[in-house]
């Protein structure tokens, strides 16, 4: 999907937490996506649940390349676009205005349905 840094603020953010939600789910073979709660998590702090997810990214790359198939190619492509998506520059630790978490829910729906596009069923 190229280069996806967008601004490296709430709306890339988004991005990139449908990008780790894409990911556990190709990993788990899940159906649907996490609960809303889980990205509430993420738009309060945003630094230290980045942060946890990358740590838990690698044992769903993991999992999905074992499934094998169209769940390893995605999950292949999903992992490279999260480098892709981490701004080269501190993200904030500080609770996101409302505002932004308006522009945080864009760049999640913008992914989500990117990755929607892309594989159909797979994408939970």
């Amino acid at each position: 999907m190229g280069r996806l840094v967008e601004e490296g603020g709430p709306y890339g953010w988004g991005r990139l937490h449908a990008a780790f939600q894409v990911l556990e789910g190709l990993g788990e073979g899940r159906t649907t996506l996490g609960a809303a709660s889980e990205m509430k998590e993420t738009t309060k702090t945003p630094r230290n649940n980045f942060k946890r997810l990358l740590m838990e990214a690698g044992i769903h790359l993991l999992h999905a390349r074992e499934r094998g198939g169209a769940h390893a190619e995605a999950a292949a492509v999903v992992f490279g676009d999260i480098a892709g998506l981490v701004a080269p520059k501190r993200m904030s630790g500080s609770n996101l205005t409302p505002r932004e978490i308006g522009e945080f829910r864009q760049g999640y729906e913008r992914q989500i349905g990117l990755y929607r596009e892309k594989w159909g069923a797979l994408v939970p």
